[in-house]
């Protein structure tokens, strides 16, 4: 091997050295970022949202047992307030529908991508429509049967995602599940106000949240 080879060999054993010591070095870097978030996520501990379901304004509400169909139109007012001190919540997508005895009764309605403060609420007011769905023979006899008892009650639900947010860093993707009941009393005048020819009613019902 001639003297130029072996130089030729020495600068390629000395840049692949590099290579190794470049990749370590950058290898202890992201593990120590990653201890670093961890502390950081394991000492602020998040705590999921709490949401409230603050009224419901019903516009119409029908029953067919033969065939079996339900309709429902409904305006839902829903705040959420954000208990931590030093996490952001960012909600990715939040789809909102209303449910009677496990079934779903409306379409999904998409509320807008939204970004929550320290201690901040945030207050939406979804319409929530299904026209003729049809259901299990049960529930609908069911609604006939509560809608003569003059009470029903309904499950307001939210699917959606969230990301957590720790100063400039933000998490994955979290899967978050929402589910409001709302016990409507129709023949209680004290529990609704009139708006046009609809009704609404103050529910302030706490809801159940799963993140």
């Amino acid at each position: 091997m001639s003297a130029k080879d072996k130089e030729s060999a020495h600068h390629d054993e000395d840049y692949h050295q590099f290579l190794r010591r470049l990749g370590i070095v950058v290898l202890i870097l992201i593990i120590i970022l990653g201890i670093v978030i961890f502390i950081v996520w394991a000492v602020l501990r998040p705590t999921k949202p709490n949401f409230i379901l603050q009224d419901v304004t019903v516009f119409g509400l029908n029953a067919s047992s033969s065939p079996n169909l339900l309709s429902l139109s409904m305006q839902v007012t829903i705040s959420s307030h954000n208990p931590n001190d030093r996490i952001g919540i960012y909600y990715v997508t939040m789809d909102v529908y209303g449910a009677y005895r496990g079934q779903q009764l409306t379409l999904p309605t998409l509320l807008p991508s939204t970004y929550q403060g320290h201690r901040d609420v945030v207050v939406w007011s979804p319409f929530l429509s299904g026209d003729a769905v049809p259901v299990a023979p049960d529930a609908a006899l069911s609604l006939q049967q509560d809608q003569n008892v003059g009470a029903v009650l309904f499950n307001v639900k939210i699917d959606g995602q969230v990301k957590w947010k720790v100063g400039t860093w933000i998490s994955g993707r979290y899967h978050l599940n929402v589910n409001c009941p709302a016990f409507i009393k129709f023949r209680n005048p004290n529990h609704a106000i009139a708006v046009g020819s609809a009704m609404k009613f103050q529910i302030v019902q706490s809801c159940n949240v799963e993140v």
